[in-house]
């Protein structure tokens, strides 16, 4: 659904809008990331995270790979090759329902949501935001949750600015606070 509607009407508005010629220069979503942080999860004494690699897995539509440290820090009793973070990159048509669904479903069930943060957004085409409880998904069968933990959601834009990356997020509805 939210692909169409990026094809048949976000296009040519933002064509008219950024004031371009060419529909090639219209910018489009490359890729959504979902990142999950374990190392806390782990170091408190759970050795066992297969049940948030299944919850993250539900979440995405798709497997997700475990991230782990690549060198050891003392100070936070981490060693190399521990397990660290859990991540999915998705793409194509699970990237817009994955969208459709996090705008139309999962956002507005946030407790007390006023928007998603507008200074998310860095230099490279991306938009960066996190959400606390990895509960809020409906795929998340709430009698399993031991812990809540929270997801970074990276959006990578083909957007050459900061004024068409906003522009291209709030035509396909992003939520942005006021």
């Amino acid at each position: 659904m939210l692909k169409e509607k990026y094809v048949k009407e976000i296009v040519p508005a933002l064509k008219e809008s950024l004031k371009v010629s060419n529909v090639m220069e219209v910018p489009k979503l490359e890729k959504v990331v979902l990142n999950m942080w374990i190392w806390t999860f782990i170091r408190t004494g759970w050795k066992d995270f297969s049940s948030l690699q299944e919850h993250l897995s539900l979440i995405a539509g798709q497997a997700c790979t475990v991230r782990y440290a690549k060198k050891s820090v003392s100070n936070f009793k981490l060693r190399a090759g521990m397990p660290v973070g859990l991540s999915v990159t998705l793409r194509g048509d699970k990237m817009y329902d994955f969208l459709d669904k996090l705008i139309h479903a999962v956002l507005p069930r946030v407790r007390d949501f006023r928007g998603i943060n507008k200074n998310g957004f860095d230099s490279q085409g991306n938009y960066n935001f996190w959400i606390k409880e990895h509960s809020i998904f409906l795929e998340v069968p709430q009698s399993d949750v031991v812990k809540n933990h929270g997801i970074q959601i990276t959006v990578k834009t083909t957007a050459k600015n900061k004024e068409a990356w906003k522009e291209l997020l709030t035509q396909m509805w992003f939520p942005f606070s006021k």
